[in-house]
């Protein structure tokens, strides 16, 4: 039977072993024999191995016979019975090499025997390397170089004659005429603590033993405050018997250096601390019995007090969520039958107040029997609710249209590819419906957005009372809707439900103390008969739906190939688009980019323009997808660059250094040739603009199946410099894993969460998440459509970096912009 304390030790060994598993420290115990008999996740992770290929190897079979006897002495002083602190770089088995901070003590049993040794290592390769390439930076000194910021000093030590630098006397905070022996004055405000050691380092390099005289010390100031400084020196004249007779060098204010160096280790002795003291909750599972040790933490997470508090298989099981439970029972076989390294899953289980918590469990198992089953676990369970919550709240945000809570334009396309595979499968027919509201722009113009919002929501709500529970109704954008309609069964169904929607389209609304009437233009779309395809569906019932309109509206229409009178609209439109950009008749107007703490102008969004000499102005969102796929968006692309080009050379000139233009990109030109952007880098050279007088706005579509082609030229923007944001934000598939593969700048969040803030100021809960997320990605956020001071205030109070919107100013021809910078700095 084993000794009570020697068991207890053991205990708290293992527990404490699961523990620093989950921390970033390097963690080991090798025995006598220089055998590994535990280490942690972090030194898996460093070396690459599985466990099973450390434990009882001997070190020398894990790091290399090098490194071995790199390490060796100090271990064996360890396995001696002393604890050593030391930095040193260790070399890899293959090559290369690793600068760590190590703490090695001895293991001593009971009867005050060494049995091993426990090794703490953090790497310090990146402080270290940060370390030398300061020290080289500042061996490069040079006498002449007064605007270095170092003092420089020429010492003649036989005469005791010694020349400072003005620049030398600033550091201490004296001018020239106050006080003409200074060097005899440093002298006697050194500290007393450092003058020993740097009278031997200057002797040393006079006796010839260092290559440079170099040391760090203390001295007091003018004001009374001490402040770190680094001295070099060299001797540059020496007498026949090798005496110095002249010695220059410089002086150096490291003491914000010093403070750094402070603070960083103070971060690793609360790194230390950790091992010790940690929040989340441990347990010591018996895998055999199911009953389980855990610390305090693990009871009070849960909302229990820890004395009387019973952790078991049946207990566990109550508590955790029924859906989850085959999830963790997998996760929990595949580790015992050795599958994974780690037990780790996710699971719902019920608090004592009746309340659901999100519990990240992650153990493994530390004891087998001799026959190789698992005898013990040890693992720590962490509280993820709110981190669950967030990650709910950014899926919302990309699968579900906010204003009216239908599914966006991302989850109908997952929607309706689903039910192709259904209908292909069970060969049934398939309809799908576009919808358009008739005249909602006026209504909107007329009563405002607040009013066409409110519309949109009881518009979808009359929606889903015309369909089946299995079909889906969503939001594309604006005023328009699509449903998908599978296993017809009835081929005239999708035509009944139609002649149902107009219908409820037509009763009035009853909204803001106004009646509203409205009606419906309905494109209707058949699978497998008009398209095989999802993109042909959508764009054959979106067809439809402009051929409803063109024959009065408040009517449907069936998709047929004879449906050219849109695409000959189209094709008008594209000749003349053709010819404005021919006869430079596009304009490119700016619409300023505010910073919302000061209220400057610092950006401004180019915007084109098209002033049709028949139609007058063309909306964007008109002729712009029409450019798009005739590919005269290259041209139209170009025009505003160069354009951009020419104004923020003028206004960072005239106005602001840092001013930055921003640049809408489609798509399409990011399919474009690669030389396209090569030439943009160049002019913007030859204009001798650096890559930040531009910005790149892209949107969340480009990114949701990037090419090579798009990452190298989202990649070739980064290398020179030009900032990429992301536009539109929100409305979209907004993942957080494309942000930091493509080095996004700016995140720009859609007006359509901002317009909101109108109304309603507890919608400001969606801007604040996008901040708080784009903020710690280090990313900047731009909120558009800004129109109120009551919007403007509730994104400032969220942190938002910068705001563009009517509030502040429409878009301007560069004339009337540039007015605006005049009077900013006027």
């Amino acid at each position: 039977m084993k000794n009570p304390a020697i068991e207890q030790f053991e205990n708290d060994l293992q527990q404490l072993r699961h523990l620093i598993d989950a921390l970033p420290v390097c963690i080991s115990y090798v025995d006598t024999n220089y055998r590994y008999q535990f280490i942690n996740q972090v030194y898996i992770d460093w070396f690459g191995l599985p466990r099973s290929a450390v434990i009882n190897k001997h070190m020398a079979e894990v790091i290399g016979d090098e490194a071995f006897l790199h390490v060796q002495p100090q271990v064996k002083r360890a396995l001696s019975g002393e604890t050593i602190a030391y930095e040193t770089t260790v070399p890899y088995q293959h090559g290369g090499s690793r600068c760590i901070s190590a703490q090695i003590s001895p293991a001593i049993d009971h009867d005050g025997k060494v049995k091993g040794c426990y090794a703490m290592i953090i790497d310090i390769s990146q402080r270290k390397k940060s370390e030398e390439q300061f020290h080289l930076h500042e061996e490069r000194w040079q006498l002449a170089l007064e605007g270095s910021g170092d003092g420089v000093w020429d010492w003649y030590p036989q005469t005791g004659i010694e020349i400072l630098s003005d620049r030398l006397r600033e550091i201490y905070g004296y001018k020239k005429e106050d006080i003409a022996d200074l060097s005899e004055e440093l002298d006697r405000r050194t500290h007393p603590d450092d003058l020993k050691q740097m009278h031997l380092d200057r002797q040393a390099h006079f006796d010839g033993k260092t290559p440079i005289y170099i040391n760090e010390h203390r001295v007091q100031c003018k004001d009374g405050s001490w402040k770190w400084i680094l001295t070099r020196g060299t001797v540059i004249q020496r007498d026949e018997e090798g005496k110095p007779t002249r010695v220059v060098g410089t002086h150096t204010d490291i003491s914000e250096r010093k403070q750094a160096e402070v603070a960083l280790r103070e971060s690793e002795e609360r790194l230390r601390m950790a091992l010790s003291a940690t929040h989340q909750g441990l347990y010591d599972l018996n895998v055999l019995t199911g009953d389980a040790i855990v610390n305090p933490e693990y009871a009070h997470m849960l909302g229990f007090a820890h004395e009387g508090f019973q952790e078991n298989k049946k207990n566990w099981i109550a508590r955790v969520h029924t859906e989850d439970i085959p999830a963790a029972a997998r996760a929990f076989r595949e580790h015992l039958e050795g599958k994974s390294d780690e037990y780790r899953v996710e699971f719902r289980q019920k608090k004592a107040s009746g309340e659901w918590a999100w519990i990240l469990s992650v153990g493994a198992v530390v004891e087998w029997d001799r026959d190789g089953r698992a005898q013990r676990m040890l693992g720590t369970v962490l509280d993820i609710t709110e981190k669950k919550k967030t990650e709910a709240l950014i899926w919302q945000q990309a699968n579900i249209d906010t204003l009216t809570g239908l599914p966006n334009r991302r989850m109908f396309y997952d929607r309706l590819d689903h039910d192709i595979k259904l209908s292909k499968r069970n060969k049934l027919a398939l309809a799908v419906l576009f919808i358009d509201l008739d005249f909602f722009k006026e209504v909107n113009d007329t009563l405002g957005h607040s009013t066409g919002d409110a519309l949109l929501v009881e518009a979808a709500h009359r929606l889903r009372n015309c369909v089946r529970e299995s079909d889906t109704v969503a939001r594309l954008g604006g005023d328009e809707f699509t449903v998908s309609l599978p296993e017809m069964h009835e081929e005239n169904r999708a035509e009944t439900i139609a002649q149902n929607i107009i219908r409820s389209m037509s009763t009035p609304f009853q909204l803001a103390g106004e009646e509203i009437y409205l009606s419906a233009s309905v494109g209707i779309t058949a699978y497998p008969r008009d398209a095989d395809n999802l993109d042909d569906l959508i764009k054959h019932a979106d067809q439809a739906m402009y051929a409803a309109k063109a024959q009065g509206r408040n009517r449907f229409s069936y998709f047929t190939p004879g449906l050219q009178t849109a695409a000959l609209a189209r094709l008008r439109m594209t000749n003349d688009l053709r010819t404005a950009i021919a006869e430079n008749s596009l304009r490119v107007y700016f619409q300023p980019i505010v910073d919302i703490h000061s209220g400057k102008i610092q950006k401004a969004e180019a915007l084109v323009r098209w002033l049709h000499p028949q139609r007058g102005f063309i909306s964007p969102m008109e002729f712009i997808p029409i450019a798009e796929t005739s590919g005269l968006i290259i041209a139209i692309g170009d025009l505003v660059f160069r354009e951009a080009l020419c104004w923020v050379r003028k206004w960072r000139e005239l106005y602001r250094p840092d001013f930055q233009i921003s640049i809408n990109q489609s798509p399409v030109e990011f399919q474009g040739d690669q030389e396209r952007y090569i030439n943009w880098i160049h002019e913007l050279a030859l204009q001798n603009l650096p890559g930040q007088a531009i910005s790149v706005e892209i949107t969340e579509g480009l990114l949701l199946d990037a090419s090579q082609k798009i990452t190298s030229k989202l990649l070739q923007f980064r290398d020179a410099g030009i900032q990429v944001a992301l536009d539109d934000f929100g409305t979209g598939y907004s993942s957080l894993s494309y942000l930091k593969k493509f080095d996004i700048d700016y995140l720009k969040i859609d007006q359509s969460f901002v317009r909101n803030l109108a109304t309603d100021a507890s919608d400001i809960v969606l801007p604040e998440a996008i901040i708080m997320m784009a903020h710690k990605l280090d990313l900047k956020v731009i909120a558009e459509g800004v129109e109120t001071q009551q919007q403007h205030d509730l994104l400032k109070q969220a942190g938002c970096d910068f705001a563009q919107g009517y509030l502040f100013s429409k878009p301007l021809p560069p004339e009337e912009f540039e007015m605006l910078l005049q009077r900013q700095k006027t």
